[in-house]
């Protein structure tokens, strides 16, 4: 039976099943007694085992089974729903998907289970059960594959050195792709890296918990290579051992008894690396976007030539190309929405680990998960997510102690939730803890020298808040209340600006701290109104405008220097496009201003324009690397005559 054509949908239905177990898991420790959460979590369990089975994923295959035993004794009543039985079954789930990311990087889902199934047995036969926590890799690092094994024989025929190196990092340590990527650095400089334990990609996405493993061939000293790593910043230990020959042949002489005892069919081996789809691949919709990005450039340049050539006949047409396309972008636009939900779901069973390794009790609770953002936000926001959340149970949420003494419950919470606004999806991520402490801010933002003691003098609660996302804030080699807050927090500033979102901070010393998140819901076509600025025209997100209108000269007043009109009530400061650009000064003989009302928040701000052109829908590329982070300018785009506008950055001219 040829299963090469199914295993795209194996792989996708697994992950599926897998997230219903650890959601049901997760659920079931706090509602022992629910036994529809048993049989759902069951049920994922059966569908997986058939699934495996079929597929001819025996080692997968005999784990579900045992785990459906366990379950069945739980629905039975047989067996008691304790802490150790859902650790055990957590970190049977945490094997089954080091398996299915196995099978996606092309390899056949083969694994040592016999730790995991042992515990398994053990919670049936009311024995301890304990196992430890581990990072999800195995330590018989040594299996390495055909291809992995003639690479190391010949290179030590060569007269090269094979090492296995573990590498463990500091508990305290919040940025550990980088230091995995900086580890990588230094050992690509002296040799090859073979093989890793977890995967590169999970690496890259630190999906695990503090050591990672590596093989390498090289011709550099085993104390040389340790020295060098040892050299970067976090690193608690790095142990080495020599591969030898013998040791090679005794792995392939392992893995070839393990063959001839399991006799396995033959498996489809996956010929991508997890591709992530939503039933279809994700590349085709770029693909689709792309060429509807083109249609909708050309669409302008028509709806310019009808409205120069007057011909009744071409407007029509115009005006039902313009009827069809917007139906075709939202129904793209459709497509590659996604629920949050998808990078929520990871995160109960990532507090519950580190609140237990914090030696803390928190509650987290989510909410609007059903929300939905473009594919590529949501494939991009869970990094800063992660890092905020680790942030929020390390330095927010005070010890059970601490919480005793300040009279607040001895759980701590913290509540994740997503929601529209406008044309944006808010993410805020709350805690009741300890809140931040302003004048330790900004005492360390002195000494770091991020502010001068002049300008600290003028700064609100909110600007010192906004101190903790400056780049190279948290320099202390000791992490404190203080300046753990700052590590790592520049960079998710940068990669949640980088998807045209903006994050800040709101803090009430004692009561709590929430981070709030801004996210456009896609970042690809966007309603703009064009304005002329000189000789120049500029898009205006329709999404941040509140209003435009014609202002007498007579009603612009300029106290302190800053001209500000009243509008409704309120006072409104203007900015004029042509200072801001450079663009020089020309005399207004009509003696009033072309201005844009717009918006970021509560805060409002008139833009001093040229002339207003019209509304039109554009779509938003990038500046790329070589005019990166241009004051005011987010993107820019080409308009139906050919010509390149830039887009404005509302967010930014406001602040």
């Amino acid at each position: 039976m040829e299963m090469d054509q199914y295993l795209d949908v194996f792989l996708d239905e697994s992950r599926d099943h897998l997230q219903t177990m650890n959601d049901g898991l997760l659920a079931l420790e706090n509602q022992p007694s629910e036994i529809n959460v048993v049989q759902e979590i069951f049920r994922g369990a059966h569908t997986l085992k058939g699934m495996s089975a079929t597929m001819g994923y025996t080692d997968m295959a005999e784990l579900t089974h045992k785990l459906e035993n366990v379950l069945d004794a739980i629905r039975n009543n047989e067996l008691p729903v304790t802490t150790q039985a859902i650790d055990v079954l957590l970190q049977g789930a945490d094997e089954l998907e080091a398996m299915i990311e196995n099978i996606s990087d092309g390899e056949d889902g083969s694994r040592d289970v016999s730790r995991i199934v042992s515990a398994l047995i053990s919670l049936l036969n009311g024995e301890d059960a304990g196992v430890a926590h581990e990072s999800g890799q195995s330590t018989d690092i040594e299996q390495l594959n055909e291809y992995e094994k003639t690479i190391v024989r010949q290179a030590l025929e060569q007269g090269y050195s094979s090492f296995r190196i573990r590498v463990v990092l500091r508990e305290d340590c919040l940025l550990k792709a980088a230091r995995v990527f900086m580890v990588f650095e230094v050992l690509e400089a002296t040799g090859e890296v073979i093989k890793t334990l977890p995967s590169v990609e999970k690496l890259e996405e630190e999906e695990f918990d503090s050591e990672f493993s590596i093989v390498m061939i090289t011709q550099e000293e085993k104390n040389g290579i340790q020295e060098r790593i040892m050299k970067v910043s976090e690193i608690e230990t790095v142990e080495i051992e020599e591969v030898s020959s013998d040791t090679e042949s005794s792995s392939m002489s392992s893995e070839e008894e393990k063959e001839k005892r399991n006799e396995k069919p033959d498996r489809p081996v996956s010929t991508r690396k997890g591709s992530q789809t939503i039933r279809v691949n994700i590349e085709r919709l770029d693909k689709l976007m792309n060429l509807f990005e083109e249609l909708v450039i050309d669409k302008g340049r028509l709806e310019r030539i009808s409205r120069e050539t007057g011909n009744s006949e071409l407007t029509e047409t115009v005006e039902k190309i313009s009827r069809v396309s917007g139906d075709m972008q939202e129904m793209i636009l459709t497509l590659r929405m996604v629920p949050i939900e998808q990078v929520f779901g990871r995160f109960p069973k990532m507090v519950r680990d580190l609140s237990k390794d914090l030696q803390k009790r928190v509650k987290l609770n989510i909410s609007g998960g059903d929300t939905e953002l473009d594919r590529t936000v949501v494939d991009e926001i869970g990094d800063p997510l992660v890092h905020l959340l680790r942030n929020s149970l390390d330095h927010g949420i005070e010890s059970p102690e601490l919480r005793e003494s300040k009279e607040k419950p001895l759980e701590g919470t913290v509540n994740l939730r997503a929601f529209y606004s406008g044309n944006h999806v808010l993410i805020e991520i709350e805690d009741d803890g300890a809140g931040i402490e302003r004048d330790g801010v900004l005492k360390k933002a002195l000494e770091n020298k991020v502010v001068t003691e002049a300008e600290a003098d003028t700064l609100s609660d909110q600007e010192v808040y906004e101190l903790l996302f400056a780049s190279g804030f948290s320099t202390a080699e000791e992490i404190s209340d203080i300046s753990g807050r700052g590590v790592g927090l520049d960079v998710v500033k940068n990669k949640i600006e980088s998807l045209g979102g903006r994050v800040q901070v709101g803090s009430v010393l004692g009561k709590g701290t929430t981070f709030t998140i801004q996210l456009p819901l896609t970042l690809s076509i966007i309603a703009a109104m064009l304005v002329e600025v000189g000789k120049e025209t500029y898009a205006v997100p329709l999404s941040s405008i509140v209003e435009i209108a014609i202002i007498p000269e007579e009603e612009i007043f300029a106290p302190h220097k800053q001209q500000m009109i009243d509008f409704r009530g309120k006072m409104v400061p203007l900015i004029s496009l042509r200072e801001v650009f450079k663009v020089p000064i020309q005399e207004n003989r009509f003696r009033s201003y072309p201005v844009v009302i717009i918006r970021k928040g509560d805060k409002l701000a008139g833009l001093v324009v040229d002339a207003f052109i019209g509304h039109q829908e554009v779509v938003m590329k990038s500046l790329g690397s070589y005019l990166p982070e241009i004051f005011g300018i987010s993107g820019a785009t080409i308009l139906g005559d050919g010509r390149v506008a830039l887009i404005i950055d509302c967010n930014t001219l406001i602040h």
